[in-house]
Parts: C-alpha cells; sequence; structure tokens
C-alpha cells in the first residue's frame, strides 16, 4: 500500500471557470499510475463515500484519484446549469487530468447519480484519455428514467432533490434565510403543496429552474432531447461496468444504458445488481435482511476492472458471464451470460368482483376465465399511500399485509406454489381498464405472500393514461428483478390508482387550470377487467433450473 498525499488545485475551463479538484496521489519517486476521477456537485470532500470507499483507499490501490467540483457547485466557479455543461467542461477536465504530474494519461470514471450521469456526458466528449467508465444508478434517458415513469411524475424525489440542490445553491450565496427555509424543508418534506415561502426560495435558487421546467415538460419533447445521454451516444464505445440495486429508482436507466450497449459495443459490457437501493448498498434494507452475501462489493469490483482497463491486469476472472446478480430469496448472487431470459410464465387476473374488498377474492391463475369487473374508487382525500419499492424515499421491501386491505387497492394471489419459481428479468402488466375520467393512473406491486401473511413487495410499476381506449390493454413494465420465490408461498399483485407522495396525484384531467386540483378534483372511478373477453394477464420472465 502507498502512502498519500492530498492536494486542492484549480483548473481553468475553456471559457476561463475555475473548477476546483482534490487530487489524491501514491507517494513514490517516479512511478506513474492511471488516472480515477469522479465529478460530481455536492461538494467534493464527501466524494460519494454514502456508497464507496474514501478516494484515499482507492489512491492506495495504485491510482491518482481527482474528485472535482463541478461547475458553480462547491468550490468551483461559475453557474451550475443541471446537465448543460458537463460535456464540455468533462471534455477539459479529462485533458488536464491526463497530462497531471506522475500520470500514465489514462483515465477511468466512477460514481453513482449524479456521479453517474457525468461519466455518460465525458464518455460523449470522447476525449481520448477516457478508457473506461463504471456509470452507476443513472438515466439513460432523462425523461423516462429519471425525471417520469411512464409519462409518471416522480414527485416525491424530484421535490426532495431539487429542495436539496437548491438549498445548497442558498448557502454558496450566503443567502441564510433561504438556506434554512429550504433545508428545514428538506427535513420535513411538503409533499401536499408547496408553501409560498418555500416555492419562493426553490424558484431563485433551484439550478436551471429544472423542478419547475420538469413540471411544464410532462412529455418527451425537445426539451428532454437536448438533455439526455442517450440523444449523443450513437459514437460512443467504451467498456463499461454497469452498476444498479433492485429498490434503485433508476434501474431502468441502468438496463436501458447496458441494453444498447451490449447490443453494439466491441468491447466488454459487464453489469451487477444488488438488493440495494439509491442508497445504501448493504446487506440490510428497511426490515429485510439480505445475508452478508449482499454486502457492498463494488469497491472491489471497480479495482479489478481499473486494473484490467487502466493497468492491463488480466488476471481477474470477476466478470466470467458479465452479468452478475443478486437473487433475493435464495440470497445469493448468480452469474448469467444475458440478462434476460426467453422463457415467461403467463398468470391471468380473475375474481368475482370484490378483489378490492376481500384479499382471497382475486386470484392470479394459469386458466383465463368468466369476465369479470373489479371497481375502485380514487378519492382523493385519502389516496393510496407509498410503501417501499423504488421511487419513494424509503426504498426496499415492507410488509404491505395491512395495506392490502384498503378498499381502494384491488389484489390478486395465486395458490401457494407446489415448487420455486425463479424470476429474472423484465415483468409485464397487459391490463384491461376503464374510467370516468380524462386521465387515470395506475399502481402495481408484485409481492411475495407467506403463510403467516405477510405480504412483502419486490417490484412495482406505475403509469398514467390519458385518453385510454377501453378495447386495448394498458401495457407497461414493472421494475424488474431476480427473486426465487420458494414453494409454499404465493404471488400477489395489488393494483391501486396511486402512489403517493412516490408520484404525483392524477386529478383525472389531462391539464389543470393553474394545477388548481383544489377546486378540480372529483373522484375518479376504474374499472379493472379481466377475464375471456378481456384477458388482464401478468408476463414474468422466469429462469428455468
Amino acid at each position: 500500500m502507498y502512502q498519500i498525499n492530498k492536494e486542492t488545485v484549480f483548473m481553468a475551463t475553456r471559457d476561463g471557470v475555475k473548477l476546483a479538484s482534490d487530487i489524491y496521489r501514491p507517494v513514490t519517486d517516479n512511478q506513474q499510475f492511471p488516472v480515477l476521477l469522479m465529478r460530481q456537485p455536492y461538494g467534493k470532500s464527501i466524494a460519494s463515500t454514502v456508497v464507496y470507499a474514501h478516494p484515499k483507499w482507492y489512491a492506495k490501490q495504485g491510482y491518482i484519484v481527482v474528485i472535482q467540483d463541478v461547475r458553480g457547485r462547491g468550490e468551483s466557479e461559475g453557474e451550475f446549469l443541471l446537465f448543460e455543461t458537463e460535456i464540455e467542461d468533462g471534455y477539459d477536465t479529462l485533458e488536464w487530468v491526463a497530462n497531471l504530474q506522475g500520470s500514465t494519461g489514462e483515465v477511468g470514471m466512477y460514481g453513482f447519480s449524479y456521479q453517474g450521469m457525468t461519466q455518460l456526458y465525458c464518455a460523449i466528449s470522447q476525449h481520448p484519455a477516457l478508457k473506461t467508465i463504471c456509470p452507476a444508478m443513472i438515466a439513460y434517458d432523462l425523461y423516462t428514467d429519471w425525471a417520469y415513469e411512464n409519462d409518471a411524475f416522480c414527485y416525491q424525489l424530484n421535490l426532495a432533490w431539487a429542495i436539496q440542490l437548491s438549498a445548497e445553491t442558498a448557502r454558496l450565496k450566503q443567502d441564510l434565510s433561504a438556506y434554512k427555509i429550504l433545508y428545514l424543508a428538506s427535513r420535513n418534506l411538503p409533499i401536499y403543496d408547496l408553501p409560498i415561502i418555500i416555492e419562493e426560495a426553490l424558484r431563485k435558487y433551484c439550478p436551471s429552474n429544472f423542478y419547475f421546467q420538469w413540471l411544464k415538460h410532462d412529455r418527451n419533447d425537445e426539451y428532454w432531447h437536448k438533455l439526455s445521454p442517450k440523444t449523443y451516444f450513437n459514437d460512443v464505445d467504451l467498456p463499461m461496468l454497469h452498476i444498479g440495486g433492485w429498490f434503485d429508482t433508476y434501474l431502468r436507466g441502468t438496463l436501458n444504458l447496458y441494453g444498447e450497449m451490449s447490443k453494439k459495443s466491441d468491447f466488454q459490457q459487464s453489469l451487477i445488481i444488488g438488493a440495494w437501493a439509491h442508497l445504501p448498498w448493504g446487506n440490510t434494507l428497511l426490515d429485510r435482511y439480505y445475508t452478508t452475501k449482499a454486502n457492498n462489493n463494488i469497491n472491489e469490483l471497480q479495482i479489478a476492472w481499473f486494473n484490467k482497463y487502466l493497468k492491463g491486469d488480466e488476471s481477474s476472472n470477476l466478470f466470467f458471464k458479465n452479468v452478475k446478480l443478486f437473487q433475493i430469496g435464495s440470497n445469493k448472487w448468480i452469474n448469467k451470460k444475458k440478462f434476460n431470459n426467453k422463457n415467461t410464465i403467463e398468470f391471468y387476473l380473475n375474481s368475482t368482483g370484490l378483489a378490492n374488498i376481500r384479499d382471497d377474492d382475486g386470484k392470479l391463475t394459469n386458466i383465463n376465465k368468466g369476465n369479470n369487473e373489479d371497481i375502485i374508487i380514487h378519492d382523493f382525500w385519502r389516496s393510496s399511500p407509498s410503501l417501499g419499492g423504488h421511487s419513494s424515499i424509503l426504498s426496499g421491501s415492507l410488509n404491505r399485509g395491512e395495506l392490502d386491505n384498503r378498499s381502494d387497492i384491488v389484489t390478486y394471489t395465486s395458490d401457494f406454489l407446489k415448487e420455486d419459481l425463479k424470476i429474472i428479468g423484465d415483468i409485464e402488466l397487459e391490463i384491461y381498464a376503464e374510467s370516468d375520467a380524462e386521465s387515470f393512473d395506475l399502481s402495481a406491486t408484485l409481492s411475495n405472500v407467506f403463510q403467516d401473511g405477510k405480504v412483502y413487495n419486490f417490484s412495482q410499476g406505475y403509469i398514467k393514461i390519458t385518453n385510454h381506449d377501453p378495447e386495448k390493454p394498458i401495457k407497461f413494465k414493472l421494475q424488474s428483478t431476480c427473486i426465487k420465490i420458494k414453494k409454499k408461498t404465493a404471488l400477489r399483485l395489488s393494483v391501486s390508482p396511486a402512489n403517493f407522495p412516490a408520484y404525483a396525484v392524477n386529478y383525472g384531467k389531462n391539464k389543470l387550470i393553474n394545477y388548481n386540483f383544489y377546486l378540480d378534483a372529483q373522484p375518479v372511478t376504474i374499472s379493472i377487467l379481466s377475464g375471456q373477453k378481456k384477458p388482464s394477464k401478468l408476463i414474468i420472465n422466469i429462469r428455468l433450473g
């Protein structure tokens, strides 16, 4: 292990803005090292240590580690424009770090969330020094993978993030009053409405006014096209280690990028997904313990990856089959050559019309029979609440047995299984529904039911529907997963018209006048149809053997 020196250095971008970086450098006489770069907006001293080892640990493995404040954040100069300057600034930074004293001139990048996004923008810049990246928990398309899910606004997390970034901007601007307002709002998130004093502070300091821009651009239009990495990724090709979590908000972004790159790349594309939320990455999430095998192993994997692509070390066999997935239920890692299987199983929805009243009425079966209608009412005074899943601040698996007793949640449960069921990859719902409203939402949660009555969610999905033709099924994907449903337990699908505050409440109108939900809101009736004429079904990828 090396002794490490740390220094803070400023570099100038092409337009003269000075960006601050902490450099962690092994102490040697004349040895040269590759560079590991992380570019982030939360203060370089944090360096994503909420999920990664400290940069000093990485430097001790024989790397020069550079943690940089992006433009307008931390100690860096300039204005922070969300995702707007990262390509140009990324190129200039790569040019600088490649020529640092003691550098081999070869650079790898790591980091999650925004720090994952900066890797994609640096890759887009096509600087020749960048040899590999390890993007974790990112959006390939900002609209579909981050801000919205199937046209439904990801309300709680977007609001929380906007308040966090705005509070930091207020602090940097030395506006103590606005900072206190936003900081306190972050501690007690105002999910039912924004008080005027909070909205004023948010509008003043929200970078690029992005929160209100995201609300305004509620379809995947040119605004999103200009910002999304996907738009510029046609000519990008690098070896990539893709990192995700089964309960991460942005897993679909990780999988979408991995899917595109694995189709076109001439380089190795590896994927690892743990039983993790956006954070933390560990063996326990909410009240579920996944054993020590679920521990965060990303630091060791990344060093092996960087040793291969920045030092030419071919000795590691950590990526033998390229896809490494933590299987919930068995609580072990499995290796695969591909993410999705071609093997699927279908469960049809059936009931006597009381599936929202009795949790033993609605059935998931292999036989499609009858013609059934389950009616639920979306009452905005008591919207069905969020509980775990991938899209809320408290992400993960929780016992939703009591929640499923609500009359605005319709449930369909299989018989107890006679043999283990291994679900891996995509889960899709095709559901026939009709409503008396112009617009309505459907939230779907898939759970494992145990004989003691406990019901633990492991996958969910959400969609906003407008001007729907009831003769056509509504098709959407739930969160991908890898789980072993053990025999003598059952599957349950729970469907509701809301999942608040994870997603914004749909008040039944295509457009609300000035968002005046106080006056426009009306209860919405939704019928879930199933049977021979309307074959609503759940389609699951399974693993044989």
